[in-house]
């Protein structure tokens, strides 16, 4: 029997492509009310599992409940509750925002007050505005406005600041935390790892149909040992590295990845000291989302190799 407080819950889910194996028996399980983010490179199957949840594919085996549904089955009761905001909507251009949101929200029987809607993805004052006319920030909004029309409880969003300023991605990620604190549960796919790292309580990274990491950011990435020293590589810097840990150049920087970094940069400071060398930019830094990602996609293509 599925547990109440999961939204999604996944058991061995397979997905095949006559001998390709797109999915290969992962297992996922994301609680009500958090944000969890499915990472991967391009052709690992992440759009496949995600289709999967949102009943566009069929799985070839496995298990799959999403808000105590099977997906697979198409189920209008299960449709009125998720909402999913693609990479690109296609909202016509010609209508106002205020327009676009009323027409999505005519397909469900108790959609969210438009108001109420407009305000919590930051539309309000655009709301007379036609949608050609909104920046590529306001439009991603309106995407997000689209698939909170309906109130779902379950809202996956791909890929949402792709293309976005700094400004912009910032403001989004504080729409997803407004829309969390409502309680809704958010599937987020995304390329940036920081990104993730912000705003995901937990995180699967899947890497050719198997997922080879799971759990919240900061438990992965305290996992990791190793600390990177960085620096703008000197003029003179004959000797400057004899006896440390490898090192690699890093666009004009030098860098060391040790799991020894109090030594390491004791012993560095120290010679640069002595030789009168400064380490101009000198940063250490541990581990991030990314590094633990890279790390993990790298150790996959080795394996395959």
């Amino acid at each position: 029997m599925t547990d109440a407080n999961l939204a999604i819950d996944v058991k061995g889910l397979r997905k095949a492509y006559g001998s390709l194996e797109a999915v290969a028996g992962i297992d996922l399980r994301v609680e009500r009310g958090e944000v969890f983010a499915l990472l991967g490179p391009n052709g690992a199957g992440k759009t496949t599992a995600v289709e999967v949840l949102e009943g566009h594919r069929a799985r070839s085996g496995g298990e799959v409940s999403v808000l105590g549904f099977d997906p697979q089955k198409g189920e209008t009761a299960f449709k009125q509750r998720i909402g999913i905001v693609l990479q690109e909507t296609g909202v016509q251009t010609y209508l106002t925002v205020e327009e676009a949101i009323e027409q999505f929200r005519g397909y469900y029987p108790h959609p969210r007050p438009l108001d109420e809607v407009l305000e919590l993805v930051g539309l309000t004052e655009q709301r007379d505005m036609r949608v050609r006319r909104l920046s590529g920030g306001q439009q991603r909004r309106l995407d997000v406005a689209v698939g909170l029309a309906g109130d779902p409880d379950l809202l996956f969003l791909d890929e949402p600041t792709t293309g976005f300023d700094p400004a912009a991605r910032r403001g989004a990620w504080e729409m997803v935390r407004g829309l969390q604190a409502l309680g809704k549960t958010i599937f987020l796919t995304t390329h940036y790892m920081d990104e993730a790292q912000t705003l995901a309580d937990r995180v699967a990274i899947i890497r050719k149909g198997r997922i080879v990491a799971e759990g919240a950011p900061a438990a992965l990435i305290s996992r990791e040992t190793v600390s990177t020293i960085r620096f703008r590589a000197p003029s003179d810097a004959e000797g400057l590295l004899e006896g440390l840990p490898p090192s690699t150049s890093d666009h004009g920087f030098v860098r060391i990845e040790t799991e020894s970094p109090t030594v390491v940069l004791y012993r560095l400071t120290r010679r640069a000291s002595e030789r009168g060398i400064e380490l101009e930019d000198l940063t250490v830094s541990r581990a991030s989302l990314e590094d633990l990602y890279l790390r993990l996609v790298g150790e996959a293509d080795e394996a395959e190799g």
